[in-house]
């Protein structure tokens, strides 16, 4: 396959790992095919609608290794369904009665676009494979090289997606200041709700990261400063189980002996119970274009921060949440090794013209290649059975219970 053009372009929410991929992805082409045209799609999908793009001059060239020190995405994100017509017309993205599959088609037509690198969850990543489908059907070829991307690490069957480690590790840090709140007040209760809208492992990687902080610390619990009332007392996932008044009567045990209880807390934890009770009062739950609910307008920490304070007879509460710190910093040591890897494999892989998504594929071994677009699939569950994971809850006394899958 002959590549002349290249296009590249991330999508969804932030996460640490963006601006390096990108980074990466122009290293290694001018690295090993510097005649190949590199352009940057503007916000993603919203600037292949709309024709929006940038081209890689030799000055971003020389310079892409910069990128590497910073978080969020120099060209832009942008949530962005092409299947959802409707919604891309009522925002101008299409004219109504348009395909925007169509639209994004003909626009990589037009551009001459060989390759596309797609940074992304699996809706950015799926909705590419669709238009390579798409084009294909139309007489035009076009290969398409994702790269996983989501701190939820929740992309099937991917092992670790990029910048999830970051994520984790922002987030424990985030907890550090957040936690050491808590003598600001009497029975103080602290919840420190994480980004996680199906799978807890973000919130358990936290939890974990930050608990090894406390095992480096010295204390001096003659004048109050104990890892008791710094430690977590509890973490909830959407994979456990959640007995609201067991837990309440275990931490009201925590708060009388040592006056605070800190919780980490998933926000997609208990989500479908507080939207069956909002929509049972009447209320009109918000989604955005992919269905998903907007969790920022249900508040979960604070609905779970309610339930708890009056049962633990918290006198003062604290809800703060991590996900917009975590999710747009720049990639720690660990995923920039990641990131290394696989933006070097899409590379080749664009070359060969074989399209997929890289990671380690957890069904075939933990081997990094290029796997198959209709195998990849989000919403994958945090796996609560691991000893890491186990030895977290035995640690803090929390007794748990998967949540039933039958």
């Amino acid at each position: 396959m002959s590549v002349r053009r290249v296009a590249l372009l991330t999508a969804g929410g932030f996460a640490p790992c963006l601006s390096s991929a990108v980074g990466g992805l122009i290293e290694r082409y001018t690295e090993i095919a510097p005649e190949i045209e590199i352009i940057a799609y503007q916000h993603g999908y919203h600037g292949l609608l709309t024709g929006n793009k940038i081209v890689v001059d030799g000055e971003t060239r020389a310079k892409a290794g910069i990128l590497h020190r910073f978080g969020g995405s120099p060209i832009g994100n942008s949530r962005v369904k092409l299947t959802n017509a409707a919604d891309c017309a009522r925002r101008g993205l299409v004219q109504e009665g348009q395909n925007p599959l169509h639209v994004a088609a003909e626009q990589l037509k037009a551009d001459g676009v060989d390759v596309l690198h797609t940074i992304g969850g699996d809706d950015t990543n799926t909705t590419a494979a669709d238009l390579a489908a798409f084009l294909h059907e139309n007489g035009y070829e076009l290969t398409v090289v994702g790269l996983p991307k989501t701190i939820d690490n929740d992309v099937v069957p991917i092992k670790q997606s990029l910048g999830a480690w970051t994520a984790a590790e922002e987030a424990a840090g985030f907890a550090r200041n957040v936690i050491g709140e808590h003598r600001s007040g009497n029975r103080m209760l602290i919840v420190h709700e994480v980004m996680g809208r199906h799978c807890g492992w973000l919130t358990a990687a936290a939890a974990a990261e930050y608990r090894r902080w406390l095992d480096t610390q010295e204390w001096v619990p003659s004048i109050g400063l104990s890892r008791e009332r710094w430690d977590i007392h509890a973490v909830f996932v959407p994979e456990l189980a959640l007995d609201i008044q067991a837990e309440a009567d275990r931490l009201r045990r925590v708060m009388d002996e040592i006056g605070n209880v800190n919780i980490f807390l998933s926000e997609g934890a208990g989500m479908h119970e507080i939207v069956a009770q909002l929509e049972s009062a009447g209320e009109t739950v918000e989604r955005d274009p992919f269905g998903h609910v907007k969790l920022d307008t249900i508040n979960p920490g604070q609905w779970f921060a309610k339930q708890f304070a009056e049962l633990l007879g918290a006198e003062k509460t604290m809800v703060q949440k991590s996900g917009y710190y975590s999710r747009a910093a720049a990639a720690n040591a660990e995923d920039l090794r990641l990131i290394k890897s696989m933006t070097d494999l899409a590379v080749e892989c664009a070359l060969r013209g074989e399209a997929g998504v890289i990671g380690h594929d957890e069904e075939d071994g933990d081997r990094l290649k290029a796997i198959a677009f209709p195998r990849i699939a989000g919403g994958k569950a945090f796996d609560v059975s691991q000893p890491w994971f186990t030895s977290l809850l035995d640690g803090i006394g929390q007794h748990a219970v998967p949540v039933s899958t039958s």
